[in-house]
């Protein structure tokens, strides 16, 4: 008759092998979870302890119902607008990479918004390129001065106004008219799902980011260097909102996305003309100072005889 000893050595070797076939296995060495008999239970799992990822999940399934639970600020608070705001630099960086260097499949919304669009970057792009217009505007003229005296030059602050406006009437304007269009068009077609509206404005505020070092270029007093820069910046900004907007237009008809992108491609090219057309012109007429002119007199006309100098008296 086999001791107690033995029996248990037996067991510990059984316990052993089956470690050894199954390298995910766990022992459980605990009194409270020993069998009845005090034999050594082995609990065996493919994946490793499934009680673990269990909790795990159960917690993150409380964490999101809880978020989900939360009410929302109203959007005539603060708190509404602040998340709009919560972005580090790294982030801005990021996007306003993605948006310099377009790439086909790569959308801009996917791989760099996230589901997290911000409205700091596209603040500060309109902010800064407004002001760029109008400075680079002004230095045109005093350039040319230099160049050539006879031009007379006056601060022209009114080009402040008139690009801010312009900037971010195109930059909010033209994306609700998108995304409207959009959404008019998911209830014709169903299987399009278009970006939210604040997506759409941060699509097209990192586009205008190429337009800054652009206009800065744009100093440079040749005018076919000032077409190319204006051409490729052009360039770079509007591929970067086809690959983004393809995904979503492409569920339409041909017809339909083709009208769409072409619309879109168009307005943007309307942005980049104007500005140059305004913030870069030639001289206006009234800038340029008259060359003197010499009237001369009929011959007609007789000259008064001059007067004969008085002798001083001797």
């Amino acid at each position: 008759m086999a001791s107690a000893d033995d029996l248990t050595f037996h067991e510990f070797e059984e316990a052993t092998n089956l470690l050894a076939e199954t390298p995910d296995a766990a022992t459980t060495s605990r009194s409270d979870q020993l069998t009845p008999q005090g034999h050594v239970a082995v609990a065996v799992g493919s994946g490793g302890s499934y009680g673990a990822e269990d909790e795990v999940e159960e917690e993150s399934d409380k964490a999101a119902l809880l978020q989900e639970q939360q009410q929302q600020p109203g959007f005539w608070t603060f708190s509404y607008y602040q998340s709009f705001f919560d972005v580090d630099t790294s982030q801005v960086l990021n996007r306003i990479k993605g948006s310099l260097l377009p790439w086909p499949g790569h959308n801009f919304v996917r791989h760099h918004l996230r589901n997290r669009p911000d409205l700091y970057g596209p603040f500060w792009i309109c902010a800064t390129l407004a002001f760029v217009l109008a400075v680079t505007g002004n230095l045109t003229l005093v350039l040319a001065q230099r160049r050539d005296p006879s031009i007379h030059y006056s601060p022209q602050f009114h080009k402040v106004t008139v690009a801010g406006i312009s900037i971010y009437c195109y930059a909010w304007l033209v994306p609700l008219a998108l995304w409207g269009f959009l959404r008019w068009r998911k209830g014709v077609r169903e299987r399009m799902g278009p970006y939210t509206f604040l997506e759409t404005v941060c699509v097209y505020g990192y586009s205008l980011f190429v337009f800054i070092p652009m206009v800065v270029l744009w100093l440079i007093p040749v005018p076919w260097l000032q077409w190319l820069f204006g051409a490729l910046a052009l360039g770079l900004s509007a591929t970067g909102l086809v690959f983004t907007l393809w995904p979503v237009v492409r569920e339409d008809t041909r017809l339909v996305a083709m009208v769409l992108l072409s619309a879109v491609v168009l307005l943007h090219a309307l942005l980049a003309v104007g500005c140059k057309l305004y913030f870069f012109q030639s001289l206006p007429p009234e800038n340029v100072a008259p060359p003197p002119q010499i009237t001369s007199l009929p011959s007609n006309i007789a000259l008064p005889p001059t007067l004969p100098q008085s002798m001083p008296p001797s």
